[in-house]
């Protein structure tokens, strides 16, 4: 609790989004080493075939709270926070093939054989590259809101409005500050988002978790574009939101028509950040997917 804010709960939260919850109990964090960077990710746990969940840019594993809870009970569920983001370390290299690296290196940390990766913006891009660099360690994929020709303009608000906050005595005020950007989004969603995005210092203020460094558009775009040729060797399924202004309809079904084994689910309701805005109708979606 800080000042008038208090936390929404996780569990309330995803029943409110209408999201059926299989095991309320919090995940277990998971730590693994790569090349002197020190890396977090939640382990949530379930049985069934093992799923890594890949988070987008200025984004954390927490994003995919809701959706684990619903998921829980037809895999075995482990959200990780890329380098740079979340509760992993910062670091002076954030090139795509590393952090695909650093998947595949929790995946052996975790004992998984075999996975099956979903990734939502760069989280996709990073997932892509494990499919295309590991082919024998990726059985299928599953990509959220993200294809070549996706539109990064339509997120430069939200992005400003993150690299233009420093540290803050209360948590309120971030919520505050982003109920301004977006004054229709429901605050309860936005203060638990922020609470995950923010850590409070021994001195008790609240800065990003997030390297606050640009990320190299440039070259994400560029590792979009190689997409449709990653993923020729196995299943593919492609979730757009159906109010996303990232990724336009015409550019999904680009990307799907070249995939030899690909598929498109439009969830209704939902921008950019599906697995926030509708987490139940992604859950389905990715329920059949990922447990055929």
């Amino acid at each position: 609790m800080d000042g008038r804010t208090t936390i929404p709960s996780m569990t309330g939260l995803a029943a409110s989004l209408g999201v059926r919850i299989h095991d309320p109990a919090p995940p277990s964090d998971v730590f693994h080493s790569r090349a002197g960077c020190r890396l977090h990710g939640f382990d949530w746990g379930g049985t069934g075939p093992d799923v890594l969940l890949l988070h987008g840019g200025g984004l954390t594993a927490h994003t995919w709270d809701f959706v684990c809870l619903g998921l829980r009970g037809a895999a075995r569920l482990v959200a990780l926070d890329l380098r740079g983001h979340g509760d992993s370390d910062w670091s002076d290299d954030y090139r795509i093939a590393t952090m695909a690296a650093d998947v595949v290196a929790a995946a052996d940390h975790l004992g998984c054989d075999r996975v099956r990766l979903v990734g939502m913006s760069l989280g996709g891009v990073v997932a892509a590259h494990v499919a295309d660099a590991h082919p024998g360690r990726v059985e299928r994929l599953a990509l959220i809101d993200v294809a070549p020709g996706v539109d990064f303009g339509s997120t430069g608000r939200i992005r400003a409005f993150m690299a233009a906050l420093g540290p803050v005595v209360a948590l309120d005020a971030v919520v505050d500050a982003a109920m301004r950007v977006n004054p229709r989004a429901d605050r309860a969603r936005v203060t638990y988002r922020m609470r995950a995005l923010f850590r409070r210092t021994p001195g008790g203020a609240w800065v990003p978790k997030s390297d606050p460094r640009p990320p190299d558009f440039p070259a994400i775009l560029a590792a979009m574009e190689d997409l449709a040729a990653r993923l020729t060797g196995l299943p593919v399924l492609l979730v757009r939101g159906a109010r996303s202004k990232v990724l336009s309809e015409a550019a999904a079904e680009r990307l799907v028509g070249r995939v030899p084994h690909g598929e498109l689910v439009v969830v209704p309701d939902a921008g950019h950040n599906v697995q926030e805005d509708n987490p139940a109708a992604l859950i389905t979606a990715l329920h059949a997917f990922l447990t055929r």
